[in-house]
């Protein structure tokens, strides 16, 4: 909830900027502040000239850069609730995608934070000698979306069911998107909107 609202005052920011900017006896201090406060949030023009409601779960995996397409966290049904847990803190992440033994890179469900606070620590039950797939969200319990999916779609599915991670599945597991990155493809989208905004007024649009 931070983060969506550290993003929603970074659009407000933008769009303050770009009215100060146009308007006669601006403060040359005021906008500076501005610039790098906007400057701090970095946009990707092939998803502003796509449009918001044109983007879909792909074109975010993609920004997240080609190195880290699939660069989501995982672990087995097998391996202990302590070691997943552990994984998570080292990694600064509150879930895992769960996969089936083997190497197809198949689904089995997903292990979050709340699992553990809810079926483990709350539970008093040992997470060393607890696996995995005791405590899981089982795949056919499991909320996925498909890369084809438009990111509001996404957005709307993640709000709705309370969710901050999200599989992306083609039939095997691809990529994981969060929050974060579904607010960031907003607040890129708008800062293009600004931008055009800001170009029309100069002229640039004829």
């Amino acid at each position: 909830m931070q983060g969506l609202l550290r993003a929603v005052r970074s659009c407000q920011e933008m769009v303050k900027l770009a009215v100060l900017q146009h308007s006669p006896g601006r403060e040359a201090a005021e906008i500076k502040r501005l610039n790098l406060r906007a400057g701090s949030v970095t946009s990707s023009p092939s998803m502003q000239h796509r449009g918001l409601e044109n983007t879909t779960v792909e074109d975010v995996l993609m920004i997240k850069g080609e190195e880290n397409v699939g660069s989501w966290l995982w672990c087995h049904t097998y391996d202990s609730v302590h070691d997943a847990v552990k994984q998570m803190a080292q990694n600064n992440v509150g879930s895992l995608v769960v996969l089936k033994p083997g190497d197809k890179q198949l689904i089995a469900g997903i292990i979050t934070e709340r699992d553990y606070l809810k079926k483990i620590a709350a539970e008093g039950r040992p997470a060393k000698y607890t696996r995995v797939g005791d405590i899981m969200t089982e795949e056919n319990k499991l909320i996925t979306v498909t890369s084809d999916m438009k990111i509001l779609q996404a957005m709307q599915i993640m709000t709705e069911n309370h969710i901050r991670h999200v599989p992306v599945v083609d039939g095997k597991i691809i990529g994981m998107i969060s929050i974060v990155d579904v607010v960031r493809a907003v607040v890129e989208q708008q800062s293009g909107d600004v931008r055009r905004l800001s170009e029309f007024i100069r002229g640039d649009y004829y």
